[in-house]
């Protein structure tokens, strides 16, 4: 957990305003640049009060986290956050992923009390600055949208399969950047040709961000999941994120990984095992929310996910252990727990 302390004096007082951005990533360079750099501990550690311990005695004003971290309070810490003094806060924000509607409400009714603005951003570390987010006070909330682009940011929607623009709102595509911006990445070190290779040549003249993203019919970017997150089923795209939501509506999931890999032909295809009572409720949550043709082939119940130590799931492992390839997992030094990840690799050597 990062901390953020800006401290400045308020216009006719002579007391001292406080304001922290406990952010998941990227609240480093954020410190550095507006003020004094906190490192803390981990969401859970050493109670599951932390967070809320250092809002109460910091008078903290901004809370920044992932929806990962969310969801880990929602379901460790949900009766912490009763007893402690929250009332400082004046914004709540999340970024690194896309937030599903469960965890925004419990955030929002819970942390918020129902008061505070939910700002949704994203960013990449390749545009160096967010691009979409929320502005406070200034329009309409949807749980679950990044809303508007930031001024200046002009993002497109474009058409995955032949890269045209899809003009208008109540779209779904390819998010890509068609205008440039200060902080834009120029290149990777010593290798430019990957640069060029990596966000400008899929889209020729467009910033590709490797997102896939909706816009409703009010204008409001939706950001979905990475575009190799995609699953294309019975003629339905749909981004495991989508997929995800579904899952962590049934009252016994607590979090869920929903991990897209190739289908085999019928030929190749396996007898899978009997799911348990519990696996088989999930199974047609999905059925249910979604639709038959969105239901997982196979579920996984496991005590914890292989996350970074800001509470951020680390999809390759999850994806590789799936394959077959627990022994190819590669670098492995961001994982907070190690031990998460045997657990993952072993659970689906039993299933297979």
């Amino acid at each position: 957990m990062l901390g953020r302390l800006d401290i400045r004096r308020r216009r006719g007082a002579g007391s001292q305003a406080k304001q922290a951005l406990i952010d998941a990533e990227g609240g480093r360079e954020t410190g550095c640049a507006r003020g004094r750099d906190v490192s803390e501990s981990t969401p859970v550690y050493p109670t599951p009060s932390r967070y809320c311990q250092t809002v109460e005695k910091h008078g903290l004003t901004q809370f920044y986290s992932a929806p990962t971290a969310i969801h880990l309070l929602r379901r460790l810490c949900a009766h912490h956050v009763e007893g402690h003094d929250l009332s400082t806060l004046r914004v709540l924000g999340s970024v690194e992923e896309p937030i599903n509607p469960e965890a925004w409400n419990w955030y929002n009714e819970e942390v918020g009390n129902r008061q505070r603005a939910i700002v949704d951003t994203f960013w990449q570390t390749e545009t160096n600055s967010i691009v979409v987010t929320l502005f406070p006070g200034a329009i309409e909330i949807k749980p679950g949208s990044a809303t508007v682009p930031v001024f200046g940011i002009d993002p497109v929607i474009l058409d995955p399969i032949s890269g045209k623009e899809l003009e208008g709102n109540d779209v779904e595509g390819v998010l890509a950047l068609s205008t440039p911006w200060p902080s834009i990445t120029r290149t990777n070190y010593r290798d430019y040709k990957r640069y060029v290779e990596t966000y400008v040549k899929p889209y020729p003249g467009l910033f590709y961000t490797g997102d896939g993203a909706a816009r409703d019919e009010h204008g409001y970017i939706w950001i979905k999941d990475r575009i190799d997150d995609v699953i294309n089923v019975s003629g339905h795209r749909l981004s495991t994120a989508e997929i995800e939501s579904a899952l962590v509506m049934h009252k016994g999931v607590a979090e869920t990984a929903v991990i897209a890999f190739f289908t085999l032909k019928p030929e190749f295809a396996y007898d899978p095992t009997n799911e348990t009572a519990f696996t088989k409720e999930p199974f047609l949550q999905v059925r249910k929310v979604i639709g038959p043709f969105a239901a997982p082939k196979k579920i996984y119940i496991v005590s914890d996910l292989p996350k970074t130590r800001s509470g951020k799931i680390i999809r390759r492992i999850m994806r590789k252990t799936v394959a077959g390839e627990g022994d190819r997992l590669g670098d492995l030094s961001t994982v907070a727990e190690p031990g998460v990840v045997d657990i993952s690799k072993k659970k689906v050597a039993e299933s297979a």
